[in-house]
């Protein structure tokens, strides 16, 4: 196999890798989400951050063990400040969604938490796989 083929299986797998990793991480976001908006009608704004908030850090803790390679560029303490940062900014891309899926569009609440999430999700993976765990070659440049 030429070392372009196996850099291009390389990347499958770790997106492969992600989407299992993101998709457990979602789970436990949708299933807190539907426990206390759906089941205790509790404020979807706040709970959706809340469950976001949990999701994000077991998808840090699973990325790191499972599909990125930690402290490559930064220290573990920078990863998950940028690992956040980076959530943040799907946190409000998420809740924007919400609130468009939700209250002008009058989709049911779930259903919109499920596309919000998926639409998050190619964001996350493009940000950290190209600025917080972005490979750096023996050489010191980064790949």
């Amino acid at each position: 196999m030429r070392l372009s083929n196996t850099m291009s299986l390389n990347k499958i797998l770790k997106f492969i890798k992600y989407f299992v990793v993101g998709g457990f991480a979602a789970l436990v976001n949708i299933t807190i989400f539907f426990i206390f908006a759906k089941l205790l009608q509790m404020n979807y704004f706040v709970v959706g951050a809340l469950a976001f908030i949990i999701a994000t850090l077991i998808n840090y803790a699973l990325s790191v063990r499972y599909v990125f390679k930690s402290g490559v560029r930064f220290s573990k303490k920078h990863e998950l400040l940028w690992t956040y940062v980076i959530s943040v900014i799907g946190l409000v891309g998420n809740e924007i969604i919400l609130y468009l899926l939700i209250n002008l569009l009058h989709i049911e609440i779930m259903a919109s938490q499920v596309i919000a999430i998926g639409a998050v999700f190619f964001w996350n993976y493009i940000a950290r796989n190209s600025f917080v765990f972005k490979d750096i070659n023996e050489e010191g440049n980064e790949v």
